[in-house]
């Protein structure tokens, strides 16, 4: 016997699930003192009685919803008729979930080993063994597919927002003190004073329109590092009317792996799941699934937090582009994705994986570019094992070793080489790997003037680092 079999899906699971735990503790506390009678000796007799006084509450619970929730009652009728089952049957309870360390199907005391996977961003004290959320997501799998709608895992910090501590507001970011929106309707704002949690939020351009068009194609999660309250309090700025997020907002107190991030505790299937993030490594079992996106750095917190030698960007009193941000990029990529995952909608639809799909979205980017490296890589190591070898194949580049005709950029370090001299000659395109950074994180091939030797020699760029200044004012 299962909590959630043939459950409302996806409106999410999580916020079904949370609203039925809801209902069966009202239920179950309404009865306590029936329940549990003083008298010792009429033990066995209260407690029958009480057992089928608490099956008639669930049935007469869920016969009562209008008849427009059709299809909720009727998922909600199997589950009460399979929590009376599971208390009069002979055969054992398989336990597939918990609540503190009660079985949420036979109420029997269940050891703290055998209670499962904590899934405490749906509701509090629940758990549920890994057969029982293999078999909710298949159910969510089903019902996704019946929706034309996959999952999507949103970071929090440099993703869709920016945050910093009011006391490391720099003397020159003073003026935004003035500018910040009322929390008393957050809708049209996008610059927050959370006076009651000492903070600033600004929210990243494009974002509103965004989350609106990403729910259309994706039941949407929130994943962050953050602790929960902080996790709530951004949901309510991105989402203050509950359309985008419900009960999916995971912070780092509901995770399993200490600094990380992993996708056990999302109910949708992995070949179904896409991932918004601006740390590669955060999520290290799950990197097919992810999209880095281009940090967004409006504080200069941010900047020093990473390191970064330039000016934030509301020190520069500017800010990304909207229609040509890293948001708007991104949002045609998952577009993209969607659109192939469900493409003619045939039978081998359970068959198809976001990940080989976000592959091939990938390879569009430097299709038909075929790429050179000059002194970029060390003298005794093999160039295809190079990381920036695999970004650029990767991204649909051909990579080689030696130049022909059929090369169309070198990348280099700097102009004395034979290689760069050959192209300038040629008058083949001479980058800097900044080109291929930029091409990665931004999901698009860059204008290749931009990325110019004489332009590294004039910033400065350290071409031996692996971060890439890509907090370039639209």
């Amino acid at each position: 016997m299962s909590v959630a079999s043939d459950s409302p899906v996806h409106s999410s699971s999580s916020d079904d699930l949370a609203g039925f735990l809801e209902a069966e503790l009202d239920s179950d506390s309404d009865s306590s003192s029936e329940s549990f009678p003083i008298e010792e000796a009429a033990e066995d007799d209260d407690a029958e009685v009480s057992n089928h006084r608490l099956k008639r509450r669930k049935l007469e619970h869920v016969e009562t919803v209008d008849e427009d929730e059709t299809e909720d009652v009727s998922s909600s009728v199997n589950f009460s008729q399979e929590v009376s089952e599971a208390s009069s049957s002979k055969l054992p309870c398989q336990h597939p979930g918990t609540f503190g360390n009660m079985c949420i199907v036979c109420g029997q005391n269940v050891e703290e080993e055998e209670t499962g996977l904590s899934f405490t961003y749906i509701h509090k004290g629940i758990k549920f063994h890994q057969d029982e959320v293999t078999r909710m997501r298949d159910i969510d799998m089903k019902m996704l597919q019946s929706q034309r709608k996959l999952c999507l895992v949103l970071d929090l910090d440099h993703t869709l927002l920016n945050s910093t501590v009011l006391r490391d507001l720099r003397p020159e970011e003073e003026y935004l003190k003035g500018l910040t929106h009322s929390l008393e309707d957050v809708s049209g704002g996008d610059l927050f004073m959370l006076e009651f949690m000492h903070m600033m939020t600004k929210l990243r351009p494009f974002v509103h329109s965004f989350l609106k068009e990403a729910s259309k194609m994706f039941v949407l999660y929130i994943y962050t590092m953050g602790d929960r309250p902080y996790a709530r309090q951004m949901a309510k700025l991105l989402d203050p009317k509950g359309e985008y997020f419900g009960e999916r907002i995971i912070s780092r107190d509901d995770g399993t792996v200490r600094h990380q991030k992993s996708l056990d505790v999302v109910l949708g299937q992995e070949k179904a799941v896409l991932i918004l993030d601006d740390t590669e490594n955060a999520w290290p079992s799950h990197k097919d699934n992810l999209i880095v996106i281009e940090r967004y750095h409006f504080f200069a917190s941010s900047c020093k937090q990473f390191d970064h030698r330039f000016q934030s960007l509301s020190q520069l009193k500017s800010d990304e582009s909207e229609p040509d941000g890293a948001l708007a990029t991104v949002l045609k990529v998952l577009t993209q994705t969607h659109s192939l995952f469900f493409e003619d909608g045939g039978e081998d639809l359970p068959s198809r994986d976001v990940r080989s799909l976000l592959k091939q979205v990938r390879k569009e980017i430097l299709k038909g570019c075929k790429v050179v490296f000059s002194r970029v890589f060390p003298t005794k190591s093999q160039a295809e094992d190079h990381p920036l070898w695999r970004v650029a194949e990767g991204l649909g580049a051909t990579c080689a070793t030696e130049v022909d005709e059929s090369v169309t950029h070198v990348v280099a370090v700097d102009v004395g080489t034979e290689k760069v001299r050959w192209a300038i000659r040629e008058k083949k395109f001479v980058v800097h790997r900044g080109w291929l950074d930029a091409a990665n994180y931004l999901w698009k091939k860059q204008p290749e003037e931009n990325f110019g030797l004489e332009q590294l020699k004039k910033q400065g760029t350290d071409e031996k680092s692996d971060d890439v200044d890509l907090c370039k004012v639209d």
